[in-house]
């Protein structure tokens, strides 16, 4: 394994420099701006998480080193334009997290509130004011709401226990059956309602949603193709199938020690 060093650091932002370099750039990196670029940072943030949930040790730096030139690609821009340049990111960081950890580069005892406390006061430095302030609204829906939901259960306003929210669930589950067939955006609206309200469920039973939801996503992927499986064993396909054969084929499906 490679030692920590600063040239491989260095590199990176003299190749960046180079790939948008006006004569003798990369065309394709010249164009872009911090607009067009922005949406990379996501997507590439997804494929590190997809990585370590695989637990794919080669690409996790791979995929880590492609998030990170979304960074240095943005801090060149920043630089080019007289803003602030890739020192002065890993600066703000270096010193939010001193900010941060005052129990471990201060004298401050560690409580759990320690970080959202400077967080607050953060937010306070930059005029956010409010329980809400600061949450991202270009977040994933699901993570935001879950966000929202913790920062008005910080202040207060949450129920006691899960199972009040468990019957906010089947409330709002009421409200969506009965706007049924009815205003598409009402319907909407009230859907919208339900997927909050589990976000805050998720929440207060200490789970992350989008964790939980990805791995629902990936059991239903699994089962679902098992299906698909099962029936190109008979020369069949899924399309061929009434629903009363598919779900069967789901039920047995799920026994299946993969599937569990």
């Amino acid at each position: 394994m490679t030692q920590p060093s600063s040239r491989q650091i260095d590199r990176l932002l003299d190749i960046m420099k180079r790939l948008r370099a006006p004569k003798g750039g990369c065309p394709w990196d010249v164009e872009q701006t911090p607009a067009t670029i922005a949406p990379f940072a996501i997507e590439e943030a997804y494929e590190v998480m997809d990585a370590i949930a695989r637990n794919d040790r080669d690409a996790i730096p791979d995929e880590l080193g492609d998030l990170l030139f979304q960074v240095v690609f943005q801090a060149q821009m920043g630089s080019e334009a007289g803003h602030f340049d890739f020192e002065t990111v890993a600066g703000i960081i270096a010193d939010k997290l001193v900010r941060r950890h005052p129990h471990v580069f201060g004298d401050a005892a560690m409580d759990d509130d320690t970080w959202e406390r400077e967080k607050d006061a953060e937010r306070q430095r930059k005029a956010e004011y409010g329980a809400l302030a600061g949450v991202a609204l270009p977040l994933p829906a699901l993570m935001r709401a879950a966000k929202l939901s913790r920062r008005a259960a910080r202040v207060g306003f949450d129920w006691d226990d899960p199972t009040g929210i468990l019957d906010k669930v089947h409330e709002e589950i009421d409200e969506l059956k009965a706007e049924l067939g009815g205003d598409p955006d009402r319907i909407e609206d009230e859907l919208g309602d339900v997927l909050f309200t589990v976000a805050s469920l998720a929440r207060k039973l200490n789970i992350d949603p989008e964790a939980a939801l990805r791995r629902s996503n990936t059991k239903f992927t699994r089962r679902f193709e098992a299906m698909e499986t099962m029936l190109a064993r008979k020369g069949q396909t899924i399309a061929e199938q009434d629903l009363p054969t598919m779900e069967a084929l789901w039920q047995e499906a799920k026994t299946l020690p993969s599937m569990k």
